[in-house]
């Protein structure tokens, strides 16, 4: 089996060691708070002393680490370690330019960076489900393809742009972080009401916006073209209403949407579909 080196051991990190370990690879880890190395070390992982330790000789390199500058100090400490071809797979949710930025400079020193970030729980990782996106070279997609499919339930190549799957994954969690919100909005709103929030939530198994969510891009795209089917005076409305059902609950999505519905009154457009919102 293929000795494979992963630089990162968090909650994710740890998910994916158990994983690979799992399948019969041989993994060694590196992490910059040594204790969290212990568990996986007890699982069969090897503990390496530094980046280029544990990098030198494997296969291919996983990186599942905090942010950009995280990412950019451990590849400056692991190149000395790494063999020439050796993808380096970048599973960090990162800001795109920084990746495009990486992956000009490292692809111009030879350096096989990939980004790969993923849809994933450390239940997920652990398991090999959730989604994993890659962007790059369609090359690096056939060449990989074969390893990573046994560490996600979906891999997904978006395309060649290098920076792409970085956009994508901080699209995915801002729609994630913002139906979040939307939903402690509904359950204030219970709150306020003396309803539970299971019952509150029972609407949405007979009401199913998310059906529609990809069309709410081509909605807010046709704003204003056109007669409305819910004008944005009628959703001002709903909203202020909504707002006042949760009373003195705490609301986090609501007063921005209402901010920004009377904008759009204001500017004259509040005959026009509600979605224009979104683009006043």
């Amino acid at each position: 089996m293929a000795t494979i080196a992963v630089l990162g051991t968090g909650l994710l990190g740890a998910g994916m060691v158990e994983n690979l370990l799992n399948n019969g690879q041989t993994v060694r880890i590196w992490n910059r708070t040594r204790e969290k190395l212990a568990p996986l070390v007890e699982r069969g992982a090897i503990a390496a002393d530094d980046p280029a330790d544990c990098v030198r000789g494997a296969e291919r390199v996983h990186l599942i680490l905090s942010e950009d500058s995280a990412v950019d100090s451990v590849i400056e400490q692991l190149r000395p370690g790494l063999t020439e071809g050796t993808p380096i797979i970048d599973h960090t949710t990162n800001r795109p330019d920084k990746v495009r930025a990486r992956f000009d400079a490292l692809r111009t020193d030879g350096v096989r960076y990939v980004s790969t970030p993923v849809f994933m729980a450390p239940k997920h990782a652990k398991a090999g489900s959730g989604m994993m996106m890659m962007s790059g070279p369609k090359q690096d997609a056939d060449d990989l393809t074969g390893a990573l499919e046994t560490m996600t339930d979906k891999l997904w190549h978006v395309g060649d742009r290098p920076d792409l799957a970085a956009v994508l994954k901080l699209a995915g969690n801002s729609v994630y972080f913002a139906i979040t919100g939307a939903i402690a909005d509904v359950i204030a709103m219970g709150k306020n009401n003396d309803v539970d929030a299971e019952t509150m939530m029972k609407v949405f198994s007979e009401f199913k916006p998310g059906a529609g969510l990809h069309m709410v891009e081509k909605r807010i795209a046709g704003a204003g073209n056109g007669k409305a089917s819910f004008e944005m005076t009628m959703a001002h409305k709903d909203a202020r209403l909504m707002a006042e059902a949760a009373g003195d609950e705490h609301l986090f999505v609501l007063p921005a949407v209402i901010t920004a519905l009377q904008r759009g009154i204001d500017a004259g457009h509040g005959s026009d579909d509600f979605a224009g919102f979104a683009k006043v």
